[in-house]
């Protein structure tokens, strides 16, 4: 028999090898930090939120098992600036090679640059009603929390260096110290060479060389100068700062993405090696990509950000985007939120209509899927369950009645149509506030996105469909009464010898992108006969 870990999840087998591997390490259990890096550098995109997210689920998942766990959201924001990301103003060219935390905000709101790209990861989090506690990078350079760790790591440099060039062929390392000083004169980072380590005293000694920034070399000042390393006067290279930052805080849990695997992979061994600190578990997951295939950058032009997301999908959505899975490359796109939001739908109404059975006693495949759809949405709700599943409508269908009702009047014009096709049965006339955030989440959708991008995603069709669907545009075209158009479904099935049920499946694909929907006439009369004909003519021609 199978056994099942937790809620069943991947969530679940990551927190159970995590405890595992601590009572073997014999660490104190009595509270597991989980670590997530919060980028300072650009405008946080979805791939940046799933890191976080994902760190957060593996503490449910631990508390799940009956662990204290908090989760480290630490800010780079000692990072140097090394491009103007896409959109940005051109002014902040002048301060290439400057930490993040240095520099203005170019939005004029926040205390810093860093400050700003941090807060709006922070919101999302915050949107997410994810708790978690926030660790600015400069502040611990500041406040001397990695001080001990620090002063380990310079004074094994020369052993940390050969290390670097034997694991992943840098050579760099070998001649500087892995630590990047702040040039006193520039004020700025990475440029400076620091090439001795005073140890009595806590400072390195560099001169202002120049450096590689981006893809550019960018030619240092010339001044040569000291730095008080525990004096926030510069930061520890990424070759060796995750391992000080795990020893310090007691990091047990971290995972990364495929872009940093030689980082980790030398932070790993320094942990254990040098500082005499087990390096935390770590997932590795893929990157997110954009629709055309390009990676999700912050400086590219092609962010997707969180705010977007939730601009015209629910919280709910998106977390279950990114705790679906964490393995394998995720094309992703705004596109993607009413399929998101049907199949939270669909998650919730397995969780509530699924009663009465013993999970210790299922071992069949379906039975394993059930389990972990069940701890999916147990964990997208934060383990704090509603008592009853909400309304279910499909997405589309509330972003095109919304699209077309009075502006300030659209909760309540599509509430009565949902009424109307007999949608809402069962609600004592109460409805939730998700469904009414739902609804003008989905009238943003189809008049910011739906216009914007009208072609339709081609579903295949036979011969028999397109002869049915022109036909049908037909009857739509010259009739205004709602009970005609829906018994001309039924007759227009029969006389090109389509099944009714499996026409009308068809017709709430294409025009609703779910199997199932509304009386098609009055949704049709409402929506607007001109706008329904475009949605069928735009699937004919992309069924080609």
């Amino acid at each position: 028999m199978q056994r099942v870990i937790g809620k069943g999840t991947w969530l679940d087998k990551v927190a159970h090898t995590l405890v595992e591997r601590e009572k073997r390490l014999a660490r104190d259990l009595s509270l597991i930090r989980v670590e997530s890096g919060l980028g300072a550098s650009g405008i946080p995109h979805i791939g940046s939120l799933g890191d976080a997210v994902r760190a957060y689920g593996v503490k449910l998942a631990l508390e799940n098992l009956g662990y204290r766990a908090e989760l480290i959201a630490y800010s780079d924001d000692m990072d140097g600036l090394r491009k103007v990301p896409y959109g940005l103003p051109e002014w902040l060219k002048e301060y290439i090679a400057m930490p993040v935390c240095n520099i203005p905000d170019p939005f004029s709101c926040h205390s810093s640059y860093a400050m700003h790209m941090s807060s709006m990861l922070m919101d999302a989090l915050d949107r997410l009603s994810i708790r978690y506690r926030f660790q600015s990078g400069y502040e611990a350079y500041k406040q001397g929390l990695l001080n001990k760790e620090i002063d380990v790591l310079l004074r094994n440099a020369k052993v940390i260096g050969e290390k670097i060039a034997e694991l992943v062929g840098q050579e760099k390392f070998r001649q500087a110290l892995p630590y990047f000083p702040i040039c006193s004169n520039c004020k700025r980072i990475y440029l400076a060479n620091a090439y001795e380590y005073v140890e009595d005293e806590h400072k390195v000694l560099y001169e202002c060389k120049g450096s590689i920034i981006g893809r550019e070399y960018v030619q240092g000042c010339g001044y040569k100068g000291e730095a008080d390393v525990f004096k926030a006067e510069g930061k520890l290279s990424w070759k060796v700062e995750f391992a000080a930052r795990w020893s310090a805080l007691s990091i047990r849990f971290e995972a990364y993405g495929k872009d940093i695997m030689d980082s980790v992979k030398v932070n790993d061994w320094v942990a254990d090696n040098i500082l005499n600190y087990a390096h935390p578990l770590h997932v590795r997951y893929e990157m997110f990509l954009d629709k055309s295939g390009r990676k999700i950058s912050k400086s590219a032009g092609n962010v997707f950000t969180p705010q977007v997301w939730l601009r015209y999908g629910t919280a709910q959505s998106l977390m279950l985007l990114l705790f679906k899975r964490i393995a394998g490359t995720r094309h992703v796109g705004v596109e993607d939120i009413p399929r998101l939001e049907d199949e939270y739908d669909r998650l919730e109404d397995t969780y509530f209509n699924v009663t009465g059975y013993d999970a210790s006693s299922l071992t069949t495949p379906d039975a394993m899927k059930l389990i972990k759809q069940r701890g999916i949405y147990e964990y997208i709700n934060h383990n704090r369950i509603p008592s009853r599943a909400g309304e279910h409508v499909p997405y589309m269908l509330l972003a095109q009645l919304a699209a077309v009702a009075v502006e300030g009047k659209e909760v309540e014009y599509v509430l009565n149509r949902l009424r109307a096709y007999g949608m809402l049965k069962g609600r004592d006339g109460e409805v939730s506030e998700r469904l009414r955030e739902r609804i003008l989440k989905a009238r943003l959708y189809a008049l910011e996105v739906l216009q914007q991008r009208p072609e339709s995603k081609a579903v295949s069709l036979d011969e028999r469909q397109r002869k049915a669907i022109e036909d049908l545009i037909q009857v739509i075209g010259s009739s205004d009464d709602a009970k005609v158009i829906q018994s001309s479904i039924f007759d227009t099935a029969r006389k090109h010898g389509i099944e009714p049920k499996d026409f009308f499946r068809l017709l709430y694909m294409l025009l609703i992108g779910t199997d199932y929907g509304p009386r098609l006439g009055p949704y049709i009369i409402d929506v607007g006969k001109n706008n329904i004909i475009s949605m069928l003519r735009r699937h004919l021609d992309a069924a080609g």
